[in-house]
């Protein structure tokens, strides 16, 4: 079966979003490299109801009404890379990791690096939130959607990952809401 897709407006730009076999297959960036994902061939499908759903799920989700995303997912990749996106599905709204907690987590502390590289990776970013996982001391790193989305959606759910310690819960903040139009968060 092909992948489908169609196309969203986020606060974070055009997201495409990639389903198959009514699964989520992948989120991507409206500046993603072509090669970070590799996907078959793409055929747009709007009406999909995988593709709706996790639209209807991102659209609450910046608009502060979903912490969680409860979606059928098809990470393609391997099989250390699916134990990584894994791990990343286990961190909680509003709070962060480092790449060795993720290490430690899979068991072996030595693979800081490779949780980096398959983090990088990670096809279904926002709903496997690789956001969420930031540098040992505290500061954003990497990020296919870029630093600035990065920080954006760890503000969205009160997790300013540069006052927030890997491994800690962050006090909530006041309820915030973003404006798709605009691109931006407000009280």
């Amino acid at each position: 079966m092909p992948y489908l897709f169609k196309t969203m407006e986020s606060p974070l730009g055009k997201l495409t979003l990639v389903g198959r076999d009514s699964k989520l297959a992948a989120i991507l960036w409206e500046n993603d490299k072509p090669t970070r994902v590799p996907l078959g061939p793409l055929q747009e499908d709007p009406a999909s109801p995988i593709l709706l759903e996790t639209e209807r799920q991102l659209g609450e989700y910046f608009s502060g009404q979903r912490r969680q995303f409860d979606l059928a997912l098809d990470f393609s990749g391997t099989d250390f890379q699916k134990r990584v996106w894994q791990a990343l599905l286990t961190i909680p709204f509003g709070q962060t990791r480092s790449y060795s907690d993720i290490a430690l987590q899979l068991g072996d502390i030595k693979a800081v690096r490779a949780v980096g590289a398959a983090n990088g990776k990670n096809p279904i970013s926002i709903v496997a939130p690789c956001h969420r996982v930031i540098g040992a001391s505290g500061e954003l790193t990497g990020f296919a959607g870029g630093l600035k989305a990065k920080e954006l959606l760890l503000t969205l759910e009160g997790a300013h990952a540069l006052h927030n310690k890997p491994g800690t819960a962050v006090p909530r903040r006041k309820r915030r809401t973003a404006d798709p139009a605009q691109g931006l968060l407000f009280e």
